[in-house]
């Protein structure tokens, strides 16, 4: 694979989390979760991260050499873009991220016992979001990424960036 920074973005569900980490299995990059940076890790509840706290974590992580960064994010992230090699946009069909984001919701709660702080409530808010995400946010991350358009690609799923990237993803 010849891009040693990578910036995946889409919906919950969309298989962010997934292709990023098979990427950084299968290649010395190393891959970032930015909901990590976006909240606070320390708080009981969903709390946002600061601003300036946020700014100076991302730093961090866009001075390394080689990165994944992966996120729903894209207003705060400019230099995020300016800094990819390449930008993934993932688009799976709506009735796959639900399932997605149910099966998550359910193996942590009563599996893992990772309550990441998740409520029914947030949940069900999650799923709502998630449901008008490409009639709403889709448009504005494909108008936000416009002026990067000769690094961006669209992929449905795993397969789809398997064979853009060329790259053998598990």
């Amino acid at each position: 694979m010849q891009y040693r920074k990578v910036h995946i973005i889409g919906a919950p569900g969309s298989g962010k989390t997934f292709i990023s980490n098979q990427l950084e299995k299968l290649t010395n990059l190393k891959a970032y979760e930015l909901d990590k940076v976006f909240w606070n890790q320390y708080e009981q509840t969903y709390v946002r991260t600061n601003e300036e706290e946020r700014a100076s974590q991302l730093d961090v992580i866009l001075s390394s050499e080689y990165w994944i960064i992966e996120g729903v994010y894209y207003k705060w992230l400019g230099n995020a873009f300016d800094a990819a090699d390449i930008i993934i946009i993932l688009n799976p069909p709506v009735w796959l991220r639900h399932w997605r984001v149910t099966k998550r919701f359910l193996k942590r709660k009563f599996i893992l016992g990772e309550f990441h702080k998740e409520t029914l409530s947030s949940f069900l808010t999650l799923l709502r979001w998630n449901h008008k995400f490409d009639d709403d946010n889709m448009h504005r991350i494909i108008a936000y990424t416009a002026e990067y358009k000769s690094k961006v690609i669209f992929c449905r799923d795993c397969d789809d960036v398997k064979s853009k990237l060329k790259v053998d993803i598990q």
